[in-house]
């Protein structure tokens, strides 16, 4: 992953004299480099903003730095909001606004005037957050004190959102064929999604495909099985089927890498040329980092980039998923997640095995593929839905279990979980939604993280919780239906 950065911009004006001035940039420095230690990206002190045009400038900046994915604002001192204007209007990048001050407590003794002059924060950020909600530009307010660890907690979190924000825009899905055939679901609006998100979203044939496999090399195959053995359990000595596997993991990732691509979609319907469905091959570049889409669907195929990208030093635990079936014994109710084959080792109990067998469906040989079970854990399932005119994006909280039966005559990669507030209102709700079957699983990122990403991109988001109803989301539904139509 590209290594990115934020930048602290702090408020203040020339009313307080050189001296203050020189005292919030002092403290605005320590403040950034202190924080720098415990934040999952750096955090780089930029100015102490007193000017229309320092402001101006330095939001331009911003925005054609490829390097900084936000900018987090404060105000040690009052900061008069209209010279913000010109600056925040033109801001393109994710903004969070940091409520803090630099002092802890209220020093009684030391307490006069010069010590309320330059420690303003209380209203100084109130006046910020005003211009703020009168601009109408989408923004994080994170209130606290600057050293306890919650608020560390949530400005790392907000920076991860804001990290996924920089991924989409300049996201590329590389689709070997097309969708498959009459499935809803997967289709939307490619030149809105670009508009909206940034994707660049197009389609390489798989003829494309299995003429970079007849171009890999032997030292390229057994290269990769090598790593292969590194990873994973070969569990079967049908070797061909593998190294088939191998060098079709190869062409994919030269492919993608050298369009510049992070994410990738395929379908069953379409493989022309070639012998398997890419199955443990997708699987294990998912592993590192692109994201899938099964049946053609390339939008769940970009979000699994984007996810795994937001959970990046997490545990690695965001794929690619599907509902497939419901254990609906009373007071035992798990919903089965897997796929024909590919789901991401990331989410494995234990080290996954490289197994052979039929699929069943695509009319060709017998796929490679990891088997293993998913490991227990609070997660979230995401899906990202066009609902015409706009993108609508679906959050489910979720607990993880390990599977309560072994299923030895299954041989795909599965997750067993139990979904908020029950399995059957959980599916009414996502139902009504209009949730796709195709979600992201993670562990790594939160509901309060795909919700900040939504808001910074500008699009709906639903979120299921325990405490939501068939009748509250609804009603939520209705009004969205009408705001979003306002918009």
């Amino acid at each position: 992953m590209k290594k990115y950065q934020f930048w602290f911009v702090v408020g203040s004006q020339f009313l307080y004299g050189p001296e203050v001035l020189e005292t919030v940039a002092a403290r605005a420095q320590e403040m950034a480099e202190k924080l720098c230690a415990v934040l999952p990206y750096p955090l780089i002190y930029k100015v102490t903003a007193k000017t229309n045009r320092e402001i101006a400038e330095v939001c331009k900046e911003a925005n054609y730095d490829d390097s900084c994915a936000g900018i987090i604002t404060w105000c040690h001192t009052f900061s008069p909001s209209k010279m913000w204007i010109n600056g925040l209007a033109d801001l393109q990048k994710p903004w969070c606004h940091f409520a803090t001050q630099y002092n802890r407590e209220i020093p009684n003794e030391e307490i006069d005037m010069d010590f309320m002059n330059l420690n303003q924060a209380a209203h100084g950020d109130r006046e910020h957050g005003f211009i703020g909600a009168r601009l109408r530009k989408p923004r994080k307010v994170i209130a606290g004190f600057w050293q306890d660890g919650d608020v560390q907690t949530r400005i790392g979190s907000w920076m991860k959102a804001a990290v996924g924000v920089s991924v989409s825009k300049s996201m590329k899905v590389m689709r070997f064929g097309d969708n498959m055939r009459e499935v809803a679901v997967t289709e939307g609006d490619k030149v809105e999604v670009q508009a909206k998100l940034g994707w660049q979203v197009n389609t390489w044939a798989v003829g494309d495909l299995v003429k970079a496999m007849e171009e890999v090399t032997e030292a390229e195959v057994n290269a990769q099985m090598a790593r292969y053995a590194e990873k994973y359990d070969m569990a079967t000595d049908r070797m061909d089927q593998v190294l088939y596997q191998a060098r079709e993991e190869v062409a994919m990732k030269k492919l993608m890498d050298a369009e510049g691509c992070l994410a990738f979609s395929n379908t069953f319907q379409d493989l022309y040329g070639m012998r398997q469905l890419p199955g443990l091959a997708s699987q294990d570049l998912m592993a590192q980092g692109y994201g899938y889409g099964g049946e053609g669907d390339w939008k769940v195929s970009a979000m699994t980039a984007i996810l795994k990208a937001m959970g990046e030093d997490g545990n690695g635990a965001s794929a690619f998923m599907e509902d497939y079936t419901y254990h609906l014994v009373k007071g035992q109710e798990y919903s089965l997640g897997a796929h024909m084959l590919e789901v991401c080792p990331s989410v494995a109990a234990d080290r996954p095995r490289i197994e052979v067998h039929p699929l069943g469906i695509g009319d060709r040989e017998d796929p490679a593929r990891l088997v293993f079970e998913g490991k227990p854990g609070d997660a979230i399932v995401v899906s990202l839905i066009d609902m015409g005119g706009r993108l609508r994006l679906i959050c489910q909280d979720i607990h993880c279990v390990k599977p309560i039966l072994p299923m030895p005559n299954l041989p795909v990669a599965r997750v067993m979980w139990q979904a908020e507030p029950s399995l059957t209102t959980g599916v009414e709700c996502w139902i009504t939604a209009g949730g796709a079957h195709h979600t992201v699983l993670s562990y790594d990122v939160t509901a309060e993280q795909m919700k900040d990403w939504a808001n910074m991109m500008d699009i709906e988001f639903v979120h299921i919780t325990k405490d939501t109803t068939v009748e509250s989301l609804e009603h939520d539904l209705f009004l969205a239906d009408l705001a979003w139509k306002l918009k």
